[in-house]
């Protein structure tokens, strides 16, 4: 995995996926909860069973709980399969779910070749968390944050 240099109220990262570029997107939209860490990364009450993001803009991004329960994340701002997927990211930094934060994740599916798939993340809008902003900067831009988190789905992805 590469690390990108980035300004400080937004994170970019980068992986490259042995898989083909719609495989990839599929994998990331269709197998959310088949690779997202469910049991670290969730903020329902209940224990999450799987994560959803509905194929549309404007289409929730959520998790939902073995007794039902849903709870949501944000929304997909932008739907363009296989290339690019922006979804607006909805949780505080009390992790809870908030509709006054508004920041953006925004994913690029590049091909690189029939088989080959470098996929672009970048978290932005960072200062919508105020006086928190730099502390989530650094939970995004680690391990347990989005570079682990892509390390997850790349593993899917790539069928290991």
């Amino acid at each position: 995995m590469t690390q990108v240099a980035a300004p400080a109220l937004l994170v970019r990262k980068e992986i490259t996926v042995e898989a083909s570029q719609t495989r990839t997107f599929n994998v990331f939209t269709q197998e959310h909860g088949a690779w997202w860490p469910l049991t670290t990364h969730h903020i329902g009450t209940a224990a999450a069973e799987t994560a959803i993001i509905e194929p549309r803009v404007g289409g929730r991004w959520f998790e939902r709980a073995g007794d039902g329960s849903e709870c949501e994340w944000g929304h997909v701002l932008v739907w363009d399969p296989p290339g690019r997927l922006v979804l607006r990211w909805e949780i505080s930094a009390d992790w809870k779910h908030d509709q006054t934060i508004d920041t953006e994740v925004e994913i690029r599916f590049v091909a690189l070749g029939p088989a080959l798939t470098r996929v672009e993340l970048e978290h932005r809008r960072l200062d919508q968390y105020g006086s928190a902003a730099e502390q989530m900067r650094g939970i995004f831009d680690s391990e347990g944050g989005w570079t682990g988190v892509l390390r997850l789905f790349a593993a899917r992805a790539q069928g290991s």
